[in-house]
């Protein structure tokens, strides 16, 4: 284990094996980090927070700090990651309220670029990219695989489905399907994300499939979309990323706004 003589550590704060921690940085009482995890100089990280294994964090990073949620009242509430993340230059990662669980909930494998923001009760899963100054609302959730480019905002309690790409200057203030590349602002589905697909290994098969069920959903002369996921899911032989397409989708017209974690708002 590697501390610098200018870092404050606090003598309660749980570090692993061959943690390393840099000048000026400060670790809170509250505080696990597990084996190989490097935190760099000039990094505060408080709050009741645990990181895993061999995770990395530049200088500036804040992780674990209060919520900024003026319904906080300093309820004791957690910020809780996996391993292998890489948290870059001037990173803000909230801890969960009272009202959502919590929680804030990251995975593993992720990238998150300098000045983005990650707000109080999210859920990020495994290997989401989030570019520079992408700015998460309050109960985000993005699905694994996600990426989101830079200067996005995402309105709180809003989804970012599995595989999704989410082009640079993009306002979300509904759901993102999976597969699916949206820009704009306000956002709109444009295409499935076929270079991402190809590059995670999808099939031409899977893909074709995708653009048939793309095709269907977000034509601009459809009325109904719920007639169309029913034809959709009558179909013989449907593969399981269309089957969780569908079900994507009627998630977030059972949601307030199109975003299916509205329906959590008002749960506790």
């Amino acid at each position: 284990m590697k501390i610098h003589p200018t870092a404050q550590v606090h003598p309660k704060a749980e570090l692993g094996m061959d943690v390393e921690i840099g000048a000026f940085s400060f670790i809170d009482k509250h505080v696990k980090i597990g084996d190989g995890t490097i935190v760099k100089n000039n990094v505060t990280i408080t709050g009741h927070t645990t990181i895993g294994k061999e995770n990395k964090i530049f200088p500036g990073a804040c992780v674990g700090t209060e919520p900024q949620d003026l319904k906080y009242q300093g309820e004791d509430t957690r910020l809780l990651m996996g391993d292998r993340n890489i948290i870059r230059e001037c990173v803000t990662i909230n801890t969960g309220t009272g009202g959502g669980g919590g929680h804030t909930l990251i995975g593993s494998d992720n990238f998150f670029m300098a000045c983005a923001h990650i707000a109080h009760d999210c859920v990020i899963e495994d290997n989401v990219l989030l570019a520079n100054g992408v700015l998460l609302g309050g109960h985000v959730k993005i699905e694994r695989n996600a990426k989101v480019m830079g200067l996005v905002g995402v309105q709180p309690f809003a989804t970012i489905g599995q595989y999704a790409y989410v082009g640079g200057l993009t306002r979300i203030v509904q759901d993102v399907p999976p597969f699916m590349l949206v820009e704009g602002n306000p956002s709109r589905v444009r295409q499935v994300n076929v270079v991402g697909l190809e590059r995670a290994g999808f099939s031409s098969e899977q893909i074709e499939a995708i653009k048939g069920a793309f095709n269907k959903i977000f034509r601009q002369e459809v009325l109904n979309q719920g007639k169309i996921l029913e034809e959709l899911e009558r179909q013989d032989g449907l593969i399981p990323q269309v089957g969780e397409l569908i079900v994507f989708m009627r998630n977030s017209m059972k949601g307030k706004y199109g975003r299916y974690r509205e329906v959590t708002r008002n749960a506790s």
